[in-house]
Protein backbone atom coordinates (compact mmCIF):
# COMPACT_ATOMS: atom_id res chain seq x y z
CA UNK A 1 0.00 0.00 0.00
CA UNK A 2 2.89 2.52 0.47
CA UNK A 3 3.75 2.05 -2.94
CA UNK A 4 0.90 3.47 -4.76
CA UNK A 5 0.44 6.56 -1.70
CA UNK A 6 4.33 7.22 -2.92
CA UNK A 7 3.48 7.27 -6.16
CA UNK A 8 0.39 10.20 -5.57
CA UNK A 9 3.05 12.32 -3.38
CA UNK A 10 5.54 12.13 -6.56
CA UNK A 11 2.16 13.32 -8.59
CA UNK A 12 1.21 15.95 -6.61
CA UNK A 13 4.54 17.70 -6.32
CA UNK A 14 5.36 17.27 -9.91
CA UNK A 15 1.66 19.03 -10.55
CA UNK A 16 2.73 21.76 -7.77
CA UNK A 17 5.99 22.61 -9.43
CA UNK A 18 4.46 22.62 -12.84
CA UNK A 19 1.79 25.25 -11.65
CA UNK A 20 4.20 27.23 -9.87
CA UNK A 21 6.12 27.40 -12.72
CA UNK A 22 3.76 28.32 -14.90
CA UNK A 23 2.66 31.08 -12.26
CA UNK A 24 6.79 32.15 -12.25
CA UNK A 25 6.52 32.39 -16.12
CA UNK A 26 3.66 34.04 -16.41
CA UNK A 27 4.71 36.92 -13.15
CA UNK A 28 7.67 37.68 -15.73
CA UNK A 29 6.25 37.76 -18.88
CA UNK A 30 4.49 41.21 -20.57
CA UNK A 31 1.41 41.11 -20.18
CA UNK A 32 1.22 44.07 -22.28
CA UNK A 33 -0.68 47.77 -22.08
CA UNK A 34 -4.39 48.69 -22.90
CA UNK A 35 -4.25 52.30 -23.96
CA UNK A 36 -8.22 54.51 -24.41
CA UNK A 37 -8.03 56.27 -26.98
CA UNK A 38 -10.28 57.74 -30.43
CA UNK A 39 -9.65 57.55 -34.33
CA UNK A 40 -7.98 61.05 -35.37
CA UNK A 41 -10.35 63.22 -37.33
CA UNK A 42 -7.69 64.77 -39.84
CA UNK A 43 -9.00 67.08 -42.46
CA UNK A 44 -8.57 69.75 -45.44
CA UNK A 45 -9.76 73.01 -46.27
CA UNK A 46 -9.28 73.26 -49.80
CA UNK A 47 -9.01 76.52 -51.75
CA UNK A 48 -8.01 78.04 -55.47
CA UNK A 49 -4.74 79.79 -55.43
CA UNK A 50 -6.12 82.32 -57.33
CA UNK A 51 -9.68 83.97 -57.23
CA UNK A 52 -12.61 84.36 -59.62
CA UNK A 53 -15.84 83.10 -60.68
CA UNK A 54 -16.27 79.58 -59.76
CA UNK A 55 -17.21 77.51 -62.92
CA UNK A 56 -18.11 74.34 -62.01
CA UNK A 57 -18.04 71.97 -58.99
CA UNK A 58 -17.66 68.38 -59.61
CA UNK A 59 -18.52 66.43 -56.40
CA UNK A 60 -20.70 66.84 -53.26
CA UNK A 61 -20.67 66.28 -49.62
CA UNK A 62 -20.35 62.28 -48.79
CA UNK A 63 -18.77 61.63 -52.09
CA UNK A 64 -15.41 59.37 -52.23
CA UNK A 65 -12.64 61.49 -53.32
CA UNK A 66 -9.77 60.12 -55.02
CA UNK A 67 -5.86 61.96 -55.06
CA UNK A 68 -5.44 63.85 -58.29
CA UNK A 69 -9.19 63.76 -58.65
CA UNK A 70 -10.42 67.20 -60.56
CA UNK A 71 -13.00 68.88 -58.03
CA UNK A 72 -13.78 72.39 -59.74
CA UNK A 73 -12.90 74.87 -61.83
CA UNK A 74 -12.76 78.72 -61.93
CA UNK A 75 -13.81 80.66 -65.22
CA UNK A 76 -10.69 80.67 -67.21
CA UNK A 77 -11.24 83.10 -69.57
CA UNK A 78 -9.22 86.14 -67.53
CA UNK A 79 -6.33 84.06 -67.01
CA UNK A 80 -6.11 82.69 -70.54
CA UNK A 81 -5.98 86.53 -71.61
CA UNK A 82 -3.50 87.02 -69.51
CA UNK A 83 -1.28 84.52 -70.86
CA UNK A 84 -1.59 85.62 -74.59
CA UNK A 85 -0.69 88.94 -73.30
CA UNK A 86 2.08 87.38 -71.34
CA UNK A 87 3.42 85.20 -74.10
CA UNK A 88 3.49 89.03 -76.33
CA UNK A 89 5.57 90.24 -73.92
CA UNK A 90 8.23 87.89 -73.72
CA UNK A 91 7.91 88.13 -77.61
CA UNK A 92 8.43 92.10 -77.99
CA UNK A 93 11.30 91.37 -75.04
CA UNK A 94 12.96 88.67 -76.94
CA UNK A 95 13.53 90.54 -80.47
CA UNK A 96 14.56 93.64 -78.08
CA UNK A 97 17.21 91.64 -76.83
CA UNK A 98 18.25 89.52 -80.05
CA UNK A 99 18.57 93.19 -81.71
CA UNK A 100 21.08 94.30 -78.92
CA UNK A 101 23.16 91.48 -79.36
CA UNK A 102 22.95 91.63 -83.39
CA UNK A 103 24.64 95.35 -83.29
CA UNK A 104 23.50 97.60 -86.62
CA UNK A 105 22.86 96.56 -89.92
CA UNK A 106 25.63 97.57 -92.95
CA UNK A 107 22.73 99.90 -93.62
CA UNK A 108 22.49 102.06 -90.75
CA UNK A 109 25.85 102.37 -90.86
CA UNK A 110 26.20 103.80 -94.31
CA UNK A 111 23.64 105.94 -93.57
CA UNK A 112 25.50 107.28 -90.24
CA UNK A 113 28.55 107.91 -92.11
CA UNK A 114 26.83 109.74 -95.01
CA UNK A 115 25.92 111.91 -92.13
CA UNK A 116 28.96 112.68 -90.75
CA UNK A 117 30.24 113.51 -93.93
CA UNK A 118 27.19 115.85 -94.63
CA UNK A 119 27.83 117.45 -90.89
CA UNK A 120 31.69 118.10 -91.90
CA UNK A 121 30.60 119.90 -94.90
CA UNK A 122 28.22 122.03 -92.77
CA UNK A 123 30.97 122.63 -90.49
CA UNK A 124 33.76 123.56 -93.01
CA UNK A 125 31.54 125.84 -94.39
CA UNK A 126 30.44 127.44 -91.54
CA UNK A 127 34.26 127.84 -89.90
CA UNK A 128 35.29 129.31 -93.01
CA UNK A 129 32.57 132.00 -93.07
CA UNK A 130 33.35 133.01 -89.72
CA UNK A 131 37.04 133.25 -90.60
CA UNK A 132 35.87 135.78 -93.00
CA UNK A 133 34.08 137.85 -90.50
CA UNK A 134 36.54 138.06 -88.74
CA UNK A 135 38.97 139.81 -90.93
CA UNK A 136 35.80 142.16 -91.97
CA UNK A 137 35.38 142.96 -88.59
CA UNK A 138 38.85 143.82 -88.13
CA UNK A 139 38.32 146.86 -90.93
CA UNK A 140 34.87 147.59 -88.90
CA UNK A 141 33.37 146.63 -92.23
CA UNK A 142 30.53 144.70 -90.12
CA UNK A 143 29.04 144.88 -86.90
CA UNK A 144 29.81 142.97 -83.66
CA UNK A 145 26.01 140.97 -84.11
CA UNK A 146 27.07 139.72 -88.15
CA UNK A 147 31.00 138.33 -85.66
CA UNK A 148 28.82 136.78 -82.71
CA UNK A 149 26.17 135.19 -85.09
CA UNK A 150 28.98 133.67 -87.91
CA UNK A 151 30.60 132.23 -84.36
CA UNK A 152 27.36 130.48 -83.57
CA UNK A 153 26.24 129.08 -86.48
CA UNK A 154 30.07 127.89 -86.70
CA UNK A 155 29.41 125.94 -82.94
CA UNK A 156 26.33 124.86 -84.25
CA UNK A 157 27.41 122.94 -87.29
CA UNK A 158 30.75 122.00 -84.92
CA UNK A 159 28.07 120.19 -82.32
CA UNK A 160 26.03 118.70 -85.18
CA UNK A 161 29.31 117.14 -86.59
CA UNK A 162 30.60 115.75 -83.00
CA UNK A 163 26.54 113.97 -83.04
CA UNK A 164 26.99 112.17 -86.08
CA UNK A 165 30.70 111.31 -85.35
CA UNK A 166 29.78 109.83 -82.28
CA UNK A 167 26.44 107.95 -83.64
CA UNK A 168 28.70 106.51 -86.42
CA UNK A 169 31.08 105.65 -84.12
CA UNK A 170 28.83 103.49 -82.13
CA UNK A 171 27.46 102.19 -85.13
CA UNK A 172 30.78 100.43 -85.69
CA UNK A 173 31.35 99.17 -82.33
CA UNK A 174 27.65 98.08 -81.60
CA UNK A 175 25.87 98.36 -78.38
CA UNK A 176 27.23 99.13 -75.07
CA UNK A 177 26.97 96.18 -72.68
CA UNK A 178 24.96 98.56 -69.99
CA UNK A 179 22.46 98.44 -72.72
CA UNK A 180 22.42 94.03 -73.61
CA UNK A 181 22.31 93.84 -69.91
CA UNK A 182 19.33 96.07 -69.45
CA UNK A 183 17.33 94.61 -72.35
CA UNK A 184 18.21 91.13 -71.75
CA UNK A 185 17.05 91.82 -67.91
CA UNK A 186 13.37 92.94 -69.79
CA UNK A 187 13.13 89.51 -71.81
CA UNK A 188 13.99 87.84 -67.89
CA UNK A 189 11.48 90.15 -66.50
CA UNK A 190 8.80 88.80 -69.09
CA UNK A 191 9.83 85.41 -69.17
CA UNK A 192 9.09 85.28 -65.43
CA UNK A 193 5.43 86.68 -65.96
CA UNK A 194 4.43 84.62 -68.07
CA UNK A 195 5.66 81.96 -65.87
CA UNK A 196 3.38 83.41 -63.35
CA UNK A 197 0.33 83.43 -66.00
CA UNK A 198 0.67 80.08 -66.62
CA UNK A 199 0.59 79.06 -63.28
CA UNK A 200 -2.52 80.94 -62.86
CA UNK A 201 -3.84 79.61 -65.30
CA UNK A 202 -3.36 75.83 -63.67
CA UNK A 203 -4.35 76.63 -60.66
CA UNK A 204 -8.08 77.91 -61.54
CA UNK A 205 -8.46 73.93 -61.72
CA UNK A 206 -9.33 72.32 -58.23
CA UNK A 207 -6.95 69.04 -57.77
CA UNK A 208 -7.66 66.44 -55.03
CA UNK A 209 -4.29 66.26 -52.56
CA UNK A 210 -4.93 63.08 -51.24
CA UNK A 211 -7.96 60.03 -51.03
CA UNK A 212 -10.75 60.92 -48.52
CA UNK A 213 -14.33 62.10 -47.88
CA UNK A 214 -16.20 64.98 -48.91
CA UNK A 215 -17.30 66.79 -45.66
CA UNK A 216 -18.70 69.94 -47.08
CA UNK A 217 -19.59 72.05 -49.64
CA UNK A 218 -19.02 75.61 -48.85
CA UNK A 219 -20.08 77.58 -51.77
CA UNK A 220 -22.04 77.05 -55.26
CA UNK A 221 -21.27 77.52 -58.85
CA UNK A 222 -21.65 81.46 -60.18
CA UNK A 223 -20.31 82.33 -56.56
CA UNK A 224 -17.29 85.02 -56.94
CA UNK A 225 -14.10 83.75 -54.88
CA UNK A 226 -11.28 85.10 -53.16
CA UNK A 227 -8.00 83.76 -53.38
CA UNK A 228 -6.88 81.27 -50.29
CA UNK A 229 -11.44 80.99 -49.17
CA UNK A 230 -12.39 77.13 -48.52
CA UNK A 231 -14.50 75.55 -51.03
CA UNK A 232 -14.46 72.05 -49.85
CA UNK A 233 -13.42 70.41 -46.77
CA UNK A 234 -11.91 67.24 -46.92
CA UNK A 235 -11.76 64.61 -44.49
CA UNK A 236 -8.78 62.20 -44.79
CA UNK A 237 -9.29 58.32 -45.04
CA UNK A 238 -5.54 57.26 -44.95
CA UNK A 239 -3.34 56.79 -43.29
CA UNK A 240 -5.68 56.28 -40.25
CA UNK A 241 -4.14 57.37 -36.91
CA UNK A 242 -5.29 56.91 -33.06
CA UNK A 243 -4.98 59.42 -29.98
CA UNK A 244 -4.44 57.73 -26.68
CA UNK A 245 -3.23 58.82 -23.62
CA UNK A 246 -0.56 57.19 -21.10
CA UNK A 247 0.54 58.29 -17.80
CA UNK A 248 4.43 58.18 -19.09
CA UNK A 249 6.18 57.55 -22.23
CA UNK A 250 7.19 53.79 -22.55
CA UNK A 251 10.25 52.57 -24.88
CA UNK A 252 8.99 51.51 -28.36
CA UNK A 253 8.46 53.06 -31.77
CA UNK A 254 5.31 55.44 -31.63
CA UNK A 255 4.11 58.11 -34.33
CA UNK A 256 4.26 60.62 -31.68
CA UNK A 257 4.40 61.56 -27.98
CA UNK A 258 3.30 64.89 -26.91
CA UNK A 259 6.62 67.16 -24.98
CA UNK A 260 4.01 68.24 -22.48
CA UNK A 261 1.68 66.52 -19.43
CA UNK A 262 -2.33 67.32 -19.80
CA UNK A 263 -5.27 65.94 -18.08
CA UNK A 264 -7.08 63.02 -19.57
CA UNK A 265 -9.84 64.43 -22.23
CA UNK A 266 -13.53 63.76 -21.08
CA UNK A 267 -13.89 62.14 -24.50
CA UNK A 268 -11.08 59.13 -23.36
CA UNK A 269 -12.96 56.96 -21.41
CA UNK A 270 -10.74 55.52 -19.19
CA UNK A 271 -11.24 54.51 -15.35
CA UNK A 272 -7.86 54.90 -14.06
CA UNK A 273 -6.56 58.04 -15.84
CA UNK A 274 -9.15 60.93 -15.53
CA UNK A 275 -7.68 62.93 -12.59
CA UNK A 276 -3.61 62.06 -13.54
CA UNK A 277 -1.54 63.89 -15.81
CA UNK A 278 -1.00 62.01 -19.04
CA UNK A 279 1.05 62.46 -22.49
CA UNK A 280 -0.80 61.99 -25.77
CA UNK A 281 0.77 59.63 -28.38
CA UNK A 282 -0.56 59.08 -31.81
CA UNK A 283 -0.51 55.64 -33.41
CA UNK A 284 -0.56 55.04 -36.77
CA UNK A 285 -2.86 51.62 -38.09
CA UNK A 286 -0.91 50.18 -40.99
CA UNK A 287 -3.32 47.72 -41.96
CA UNK A 288 -6.70 49.79 -41.42
CA UNK A 289 -10.07 49.22 -43.74
CA UNK A 290 -13.10 51.15 -43.96
CA UNK A 291 -14.51 49.59 -40.57
CA UNK A 292 -12.24 52.02 -38.44
CA UNK A 293 -14.12 55.57 -38.69
CA UNK A 294 -12.75 59.08 -37.59
CA UNK A 295 -14.28 59.88 -34.13
CA UNK A 296 -14.89 56.50 -33.04
CA UNK A 297 -13.65 55.42 -29.46
CA UNK A 298 -10.97 52.50 -29.96
CA UNK A 299 -8.93 50.24 -27.35
CA UNK A 300 -5.13 49.73 -27.99
CA UNK A 301 -3.04 47.20 -26.54
CA UNK A 302 0.43 47.41 -26.48
CA UNK A 303 2.76 44.26 -26.52
CA UNK A 304 6.00 44.76 -26.67
CA UNK A 305 8.21 41.20 -27.11
CA UNK A 306 10.69 41.21 -24.83
CA UNK A 307 11.03 42.84 -21.46
CA UNK A 308 14.09 44.87 -20.11
CA UNK A 309 14.61 45.27 -16.45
Amino acid sequence: MKKPVAIILVVIVLLAAGVGGWLWYQSHQDKGLTLYGNVDIRTVNMSFRVGGRLASLNVDEGDAIKSGQTLGMLDKAPYENALLQAKAGVSVAQAQYDLMLAGYRDEEIAQAAAAVKQAQAAYDYAQNFYARQQGLWKSRTISANDLENARSSRDQAQATLKSAQDKLSQYHTGNRPQDIAQAKASLEQAQAQLAQAELDLHDTTLIAPSDGTLMTRAVEPGSMLSAGSTVLTLSLTRPVWVRAYIDEPYHGKVGFVSPTAEFTPKTVETPDLRTDLVYRLRIIVTDADDALRQGMPVTVKVNSGERHE
